[in-house]
């Protein structure tokens, strides 16, 4: 009865969605306020239907009911209870009803918290978001439906994938997901704006915090996701450059543009039209991932579905609804006036650089993932595109807008004086400068690219404080009163000086676990050692051990030192008896100047057994700096002032064919 009640309230929700994408925009453009109210009401009716629906699965999960389809094909009652929840978004017809799910709260979201939107304004907002809702929802139903039932009813599941019975995928998925979904907020403020004929500072201040708070998930979803690949999957590497990981990284490097596109919108009402098409962009590419995920164009752990059918289904939301936007685009783009002008050395100039080089970014990613499907699909050679295509392409892209990040964030609008700006960046650049040099005197030549890349790191780290310094006058002025200032220094600006030295921690832990990466592959009897480094790694025992699900060989490692024990790892090979298949755990001693990583494979037919062991230089810094950098983000979105209009004159509408108002 429950899921029966669940896919009602998913026909509920899809005609909610359908009112609440079609009457308010007829209501605000004739300018009925009890029409556009009702967009309001549709969105949060559309949240609560929405609920019900995703609460019925998971209680399906939960009670292990194995007449739902969905629950057999995916689940198992021997099942951990955290694994039976997760295994609602393990899945295909699962996962998409998160993605709806998280959709209605943001559109209960701009319904509850949008207070200071205009109400025609508002109105539209929520209008395209009904109309992504009901796309999506005439996806769940009609290509898949969670809720269909089995009968007769098995007396158990099949299960979830092993590699999915893990607590950093419950978390990954709901993260990335609303950073994804996140985008649509951006996307529906910008086809407001075009509909309506406003680009302004109000509307890029409406703007940010929605962007901030996709960004930010974005950030802590894909960190999630590196480090869930890293301890579990057992090949010690953090990133792959696999398609759907690229999937979400391009929308959260177009988010990263689109937020500092915005300030520009804000602060100079100028790039109005890009920061319009970023917005497009954004939600275009998550659109993109999810398109690639669900329709069996690729092969990847990641991939939920095969079904070509539900693969077109994507494809015509794709095309209609980043057509239209683009078409919409097209159309009211001319007259979208810039603003204030600026001069080549500025606050503005710089974040142009920034966007540049970011949307080239995009761009060298999006060909290197889709440039072998299409190969593909014309009948071409299967070929694999993978790190060397975007060492070479993406890093040197990267390198000059990490190089100029400091020097921006102290420009000042309008007409820089970058003479200044590196005088004030002088002590920053020397203790950088000699970061790398005292890097290249401890490593060698041939570690070049680690010594800069070491040199980088502490310039960006170096360049926030000296951002977050000059802010607050320090040492120019008493200590008392520098610490009032960082008191009462817009959460914004903190939140910026956080984001850029994440990075910086980003780089270092990059640069380390890439350049001084040690590793090791040998065959080892129990009692036999073999070199890793400075240690002997030896196989002091393997042995049997009955998990709640699972059956593990457990491998005990030990590390010596001139004799003496250093520490001791265990690592895990583990069978899933009602999934059949095997996974791997490896054993991982984190400390922040490295981690040790030791992973027991097969047993030969002589008895040994293959081992791989890593020692992995400063990678936690790679989630520490990730983790830094969304903090970032979190700490701006609760600067008040993204909770209010921007302060602008009063200004006479233009009639669309005129002109737009600034």
């Amino acid at each position: 009865m429950i899921p029966e009640l669940g896919h009602l309230a998913l026909v509920l929700a899809l005609a909610l969605a359908l009112l609440q994408g079609t009457l308010p925009l007829w209501s605000a453009a004739r300018g009925d306020p009890v029409g556009m109210r009702l967009a309001v009401s549709g969105a949060v009716g559309q949240f609560v239907m929405v609920t019900l629906a995703f609460g019925a699965l998971t209680w399906a999960y939960v009670a292990s009911d194995f007449s739902v389809a969905n629950v057999a094909t995916n689940s198992h009652s021997a099942k951990p209870l955290i694994y039976k929840i997760s295994g609602v978004w393990g899945n295909h017809e699962g996962s998409l009803l998160l993605w709806v799910w998280i959709l209605a709260i943001f559109g209960a979201a701009v319904a509850g918290l949008g207070a200071n939107l205009p109400l025609p304004f508002k109105a539209r907002v929520l209008a395209v978001q009904g109309l992504i809702g009901a796309g999506f929802l005439a996806f769940v139903l009609f290509t898949s439906n969670p809720f269909l039932r089995l009968d007769p009813a098995p007396s158990d599941g099949n299960g979830l994938n092993p590699i999915l019975q893990d607590p950093g995928l419950a978390m990954h998925p709901p993260m990335l997901y609303l950073g994804y979904v996140g985008l649509s907020t951006a996307f529906s403020f910008a086809m407001a704006a075009l509909i309506e004929g406003r680009v302004d500072a109000a509307w890029a201040r409406w703007l940010r915090p929605w962007v901030l708070v996709a960004w930010a998930a974005l950030t802590f979803g894909i960190a999630l996701g590196s480090w869930w690949a890293y301890y579990t999957l057992g090949w010690g590497g953090w990133w792959f450059w696999d398609p759907v990981e690229n999937a979400s990284f391009m929308p959260w490097l177009a988010a990263t543009a689109l937020l500092h596109s915005a300030v520009v919108v804000e602060k100079r009402d100028t790039l109005k039209a890009w920061t319009i098409l970023l917005a497009i962009l954004s939600f275009a590419l998550s659109l993109l991932g999810t398109f690639l995920v669900r329709s069996g164009v690729l092969t990847s752990v990641h991939a939920f579905a095969s079904d070509p059918t539900r693969g077109v289904f994507i494809l015509a939301l794709l095309v209609v609804a980043i057509g239209g936007a683009f078409a919409m685009f097209a159309w009211r783009a001319p007259m979208l006036r810039p603003g204030g002008s600026f001069a080549p050395i500025s606050r503005e100039s710089g974040l142009l650089l920034n966007n540049v080089l970011l949307a080239t970014a995009v761009g060298t990613v999006l060909l290197g993932t889709l440039y072998p499907l299409f190969l593909d699909t014309v009948g071409g050679p299967k070929i694999s595109v993978g790190p060397p295509y975007f060492d070479a392409t993406f890093v040197p892209l990267m390198v000059p807008l990490l190089l100029a990040m400091p020097v921006g964030s102290l420009l000042a609008w309008k007409r820089g004086d970058l003479p200044g700006v590196l005088q004030r960046l002088r002590l920053a650049f020397l203790a950088a400068l000699l970061a790398a040099g005292l890097a290249l005197l401890l490593l060698g030549w041939q570690h070049l690219g680690a010594a800069l890349g070491f040199g980088l790191a502490l310039w960006l780290v170096l360049g926030a404080l000296v951002d977050l310094a000059e802010r607050i006058a320090l040492f120019r002025v008493a200590p008392a009163q520098s610490l009032r200032r960082l008191r009462g220094l817009p959460r914004s600006a903190l939140g910026v000086a956080l984001a850029h030295a994440g990075v910086g921690l980003l780089v270092l832990g990059i640069t380390g676990a890439t350049a001084l990466r040690e590793e090791r592959i040998a065959a080892l009897a129990v009692g036999e050692a073999t070199a890793l480094g400075s240690v002997q790694v030896r196989l002091v025992e393997v042995h049997q051990e009955q998990g709640p699900n699972y059956v593990a060989t457990v491998g005990e490692f030990q590390a010596e030192r001139d004799g003496e024990e250093v520490h001791r790892i265990r690592s895990e090979k583990r069978f899933f008896p009602v999934e059949g298949m095997p996974t791997t755990k490896p054993g991982i001693l984190t400390s922040p100047w490295a981690d040790h990583y030791y992973v027991l494979g097969d047993q030969a037919a002589d008895g040994r057994w293959a081992v791989r062991l890593y020692r992995e230089p400063l990678v936690v810094w790679i989630w520490w700096g990730a983790a830094v950098t969304g903090l970032g983000g979190l700490v701006s979105l609760s600067d008040r002032r993204l909770r209010v209009g921007a302060p602008t004159p009063a200004r006479r509408r233009l009639p669309v064919g005129e002109g737009m108002a600034a």
